[in-house]
């Protein structure tokens, strides 16, 4: 991950790893359409999948490309996120942890979005104890999130986009995001939530279409009563949070320097009294 400007970017290893990761748990998501067998046979896709996202990160630190400053940042934005996450307990689908994401990654970038979806999800999972099969799904579907909200354009032409035109953007892209991540939940959980028996489950070895036709009925009938009272209270957290808080970000970002090397410059009365204690020894 390098920095550009102060915006966070991948690396040529990390972008192969994230590629990776992404093919691998999109299959994930996407394996009932495109397979005869049961849910149970499939979940080894997280399970490569996850360690390669998670790896992102390690190849990050290890190649020193996240400085301490970065890493603490990264932390801190985890940690909040993760603990604004059970605060509704999901009831009715809101959860206040989208808008910290998305501000976040638009201040820092795609990379750094993606990386803190990841984390802030991980993070959540040990606080609540929320360990479990669907955790791979959730943890993607943010990263993804963060991923897009940071790679949402700064400008148009040469005209900079802020002020009303930016909260306004970041409103629809609240919206987005929200009703995305109910849909990728729900091809999570369709292929088993309701049992092979009714005209709206998973059909093994069916036609794309059908199973298709099948999960967006499905989708519709029992998610809307999560996926917009989310699309609401974020759209709301956005528009009345998203100048102060993108204002305070954007200063952090330019006083703290991330990824600016520190050096330390010696005074000229240090540098004589070197040079003296060198001629006399």
């Amino acid at each position: 991950m390098t920095t550009t400007a102060g915006v966070y970017t991948f690396n040529a290893r990390s972008v192969i790893a994230l590629t990776v990761a992404s093919c691998v748990s999109a299959a994930g998501f996407l394996w009932p359409f495109f397979t005869s067998s049961t849910h149970r046979n499939n979940q080894w896709f997280f399970w490569i999948a996850v360690p390669l996202a998670l790896g992102i990160l390690i190849i990050e630190i290890s190649n020193k490309r996240l400085d301490a400053k970065s890493v603490a940042l990264l932390g801190v934005f985890a940690a909040i996120t993760a603990a604004l996450r059970p605060l509704g307990a999901g009831a009715a689908g809101i959860e206040p942890m989208w808008f910290i994401l998305i501000l976040a990654a638009r201040t820092f970038g795609a990379s750094f979005g993606f990386v803190l979806g990841i984390t802030s999800m991980f993070v959540s999972a040990l606080i609540t104890g929320g360990f479990g099969p669907w955790l791979s799904y959730q943890m993607f579907a943010a990263g993804w999130i963060g991923l897009i909200a940071g790679a949402l354009p700064q400008r148009i032409g040469k005209i900079l986009i802020r002020g009303r035109s930016e909260v306004a953007l970041m409103m629809i892209f609240g919206i987005f995001a929200s009703l995305l991540f109910g849909l990728l939940m729900d091809l999570q959980f369709w292929p088993w939530a309701i049992g092979t028996q009714t005209q709206l489950s998973f059909s093994p070895g069916a036609p794309v279409l059908q199973n298709a036709h099948r999960f967006i009925i499905f989708h519709f009938a029992s998610s809307m009563a999560w996926d917009i009272p989310r699309a609401v209270f974020t759209t709301m957290l956005l528009g009345f949070s998203a100048p102060a808080v993108l204002s305070a970000l954007r200063r952090t970002k330019r006083r703290a320097a991330f990824l600016t090397a520190i050096e330390f410059e010696a005074s000229k009365s240090a540098l004589t009294l070197r040079a003296r204690q060198q001629r006399e020894v």
